[in-house]
């Protein structure tokens, strides 16, 4: 599947972290073709190396006017000390129409997150805003999270969620997480959120297993840390040609105007046809599914 890049109308699928220290990677992440790269200021970057990542990233934004995906910047936890330089950082930054959103980590506090976000706004008032929920007190207060005003979506932290609860790895510790994310983002009005990360950079089969898990939960996107998973979870979150195929058929039945019909020996009623509405506008959207991918 070639997939068309994201433009700002377009909500990204596949977002490749980017570690802001390592410069020489910028443009070989964009050329991977993501939908969205983070250039990553937070754990990907040793304390050490944060002047020197916050520099390199000024320094490649400034020198690169466009490239052919949305870049995004993920800074520190909002209440650390680092944050607040990052903030400092931000502001004096030029051309901020240069970068499409922010990612805030370790969300937790409603009303300090708020607060960030409204600054945030005022530096650039078309910044895509994405809070990580990745602790238990983040889980917590998700609903209040996800109803801050000018949040523009959510994303699950699920390594450094494992970390904080002391759980496993394994899709059953992070079903309530999971849950709980993909619901108040619809209670709120907003996009389906962002799955976390798959670790695996060499087994696609596991990549795929874990995009397909995420999408059938609700989500809409993942985070990668691999160019090598970028098109495995573009094609597990886009429509494969068997789904466009039985979209098109109800949508052929229907066309006469009723919402009661049988496709395929099965009735279909009035949720079936938005959701084979749905699929046909997200293929369109994005683009051709794959004629192989028929699973």
């Amino acid at each position: 599947m070639t997939v068309r890049h994201s433009t700002a109308a377009t909500l990204p699928i596949s977002y490749l972290f980017v570690p802001g220290n390592r410069p020489e990677r910028f443009s070989k992440a964009v050329e991977a073709a993501p939908d969205a790269i983070i250039l990553d200021l937070e754990d990907a970057v040793h304390p050490n190396s944060k002047a020197v990542a916050r520099a390199s990233i000024w320094a490649w934004q400034e020198s690169t006017p466009v490239t052919a995906c949305q870049r995004y910047i993920r800074l520190n936890s909002v209440s650390s000390s680092l944050f607040r330089q990052d903030m400092t950082w931000l502001g004096d930054m030029r051309y901020p129409e240069r970068c499409a959103g922010i990612f805030l980590p370790k969300a937790e506090c409603p009303q300090s997150l708020a607060g960030v976000v409204e600054r945030l706004l005022e530096w650039h008032s078309g910044l895509q805003i994405v809070a990580i929920i990745e602790t238990a007190r983040g889980l917590q207060q998700v609903e209040e999270i996800a109803a801050i005003p000018g949040l523009a979506r959510l994303a699950f932290g699920s390594l450094d969620f494992s970390l904080d609860i002391n759980c496993s790895q394994i899709p059953e510790a992070f079903l309530l997480a999971r849950n709980r994310i993909v619901l108040a983002s619809r209670v709120a009005g907003l996009p389906a959120p962002i799955d976390g990360v798959t670790p695996a950079i060499s087994d696609m089969a596991v990549v795929e297993q874990d995009s397909r898990y995420a999408r059938s939960l609700g989500f809409g996107a993942k985070l990668c840390i691999h160019p090598s998973q970028l098109r495995t979870v573009q094609h597990a979150f886009l429509p494969n040609a068997r789904q466009l195929a039985w979209a098109e058929r109800v949508l052929d039945a229907v066309a006469g105007g009723s919402h009661a019909v049988q496709v395929d020996g099965e009735m279909v009623d009035l949720p079936l046809i938005e959701q084979a509405q749905r699929l046909r506008d997200m293929a369109s959207q994005y683009a051709a599914p794959a004629k192989a991918d028929a699973c």
